[in-house]
């Protein structure tokens, strides 16, 4: 049976009236930081081909790869690798049937974007 008032409704009205939440936004940037990941992995994989392909190929990818585009590449992936790890770490908890409250989520969220700075920060002056 055909719907007669689908042409007077939105299609999307939550995108209207919908305020993003930080488990929400925490879920997103878990999915976003794992595809770039992928990218990122697939640039130190090149990094390696050309140091098994040539010297002067090793040196062009790796004057990629140390330039100023390159340490920010690295170092985003770097805390994208630690904010994937911690929020990892967050639904193996979710997993146990803990801090599903609200709260609790809520303090876990701040934990694993806060934690994943503090990390990368370390590993920085680690390195």
């Amino acid at each position: 049976m055909a719907d007669v008032n689908r042409g007077n409704r939105p299609l999307s009205p939550h995108l209207t009236i919908y305020r993003p939440q930080l488990t929400s936004m925490t879920s997103i940037l878990t999915r976003i930081t794992g595809n770039a990941l992928l990218i990122s992995s697939l640039l130190v994989v090149w990094w390696f081909l050309a140091a098994a392909t040539s010297p002067e190929y090793f040196a062009y990818a790796d004057g990629v790869l140390t330039s100023w585009f390159g340490d920010l590449v690295m170092t985003l992936s770097l805390w994208g690798l630690w904010y994937h790890a911690l929020a990892g770490l967050r639904h193996l908890i979710w997993d146990q049937g803990i801090g599903l409250d609200l709260d609790t989520a809520y303090k876990l969220g701040y934990a694993v974007i806060g934690g994943s700075v503090l990390l990368t920060l370390l590993t920085i002056a680690v390195i």
